[in-house]
């Protein structure tokens, strides 16, 4: 078989986008969409490969059942609630069923063209490198909530194809949310620039692992010499460098084969491995099954 070209789906147009997921919608203002995301009685595991979005995206979500929730190589198991914000041009993937139900946002820098201030700076939960997700109790979703529904009365009730007051709204809702996550770090003590490192290590490996899978390519990349990274990155989580690459490559080939239909030498080249071969050792040597056999097992 002759080797795929290597093809992460793009999305600039939020309408593109809506029209690859199983919630149906569709937004008259190219910049800016609001979704509600109800509990559906129909039984529905969502799952989407690797992708990038050129628009902003965060949601608040309350679990209504027993799930599974991954986002990237974040994987968390039956969560009260929580918020997840993504910035554009990052790797993407995540999977959860449809026990969720909360609030969808996404936007366009263009919805804040009255904003002068830069809007990465100011808000930083849109993280360039990573998905910044926080969970929390019920109890927090409640505080948090009638302040997403202020933004979705307003976007509901304003000019469809303006939403000024929804866009205004909005801008003081990440306010509100920046201070909600200054709060959440309170309590975390001082990083060493060990620790440091390696967050901004994970961040660059969630982001590129798809094409980067030395461990000399992330330390160039982070200016420092791959043995320095490799002590520091063993010194603070007591893991090889080298395993948070392996680990979250074959977190995503996990998903690729439980998840999807593709045939598993597609699955292989979608991960840019040079043939199937390959993909099947890689596969085994983390989870000490073939490919075939972690499909039959879990599919």
């Amino acid at each position: 078989m002759e080797k795929a070209t290597l093809s992460i789906p793009f999305y600039t147009e939020i309408n593109d986008f809506l029209a690859s997921i199983p919630w149906s919608g569709k937004t008259n203002n190219p910049d800016f969409y609001c979704l509600r995301l109800k509990k559906i009685d129909e039984v529905l595991q969502v799952y989407r490969p690797p992708f990038k979005r050129s628009f902003y995206f965060f949601a608040l979500f309350r679990n209504t059942g027993q799930i599974e929730v991954n986002y990237d190589d974040q994987r968390i198991n039956n969560p009260d609630s929580y918020m997840v914000f993504h910035a554009p041009n990052l790797i993407y993937s995540f999977s959860h069923n449809n026990e969720l139900e909360g609030y969808i946002v996404y936007f366009k820098a263009e919805c804040f063209s009255f904003f002068k201030q830069d809007f990465h700076r100011t808000f930083l939960l849109f993280d360039l490198l990573h998905t910044n997700l926080f969970k929390f109790d019920h109890a927090t979703y409640d505080r948090l909530a009638p302040h997403f529904e202020a933004v979705f009365q307003a976007y509901d009730n304003s000019a469809k194809d303006q939403h000024m007051e929804a866009r205004l709204k909005l801008l003081g809702l990440l306010y509100y949310l920046e201070d909600f996550s200054v709060e959440r770090k309170k309590d975390i003590g001082l990083a060493t620039p060990q620790q440091i490192l390696l967050k901004k290590y994970i961040q660059l490996v969630n982001n590129h692992y798809l094409d980067k899978r030395t461990v000399q390519e992330y330390a160039d990349m982070l200016s420092v010499t791959a043995n320095y990274l490799s002590q520091s990155v063993k010194q603070v989580s007591g893991k090889n460098a080298l395993a948070f690459i392996s680990e979250r490559l074959a977190g995503e080939a996990k998903s690729l084969i439980r998840h999807t239909d593709s045939g598993i030498a597609e699955i292989a080249y979608q991960l840019n491995f040079s043939d199937p071969a390959n993909f099947g050792k890689f596969f085994r040597s983390q989870t000490g099954e073939s490919p075939s056999e972690y499909r039959k097992k879990h599919k």
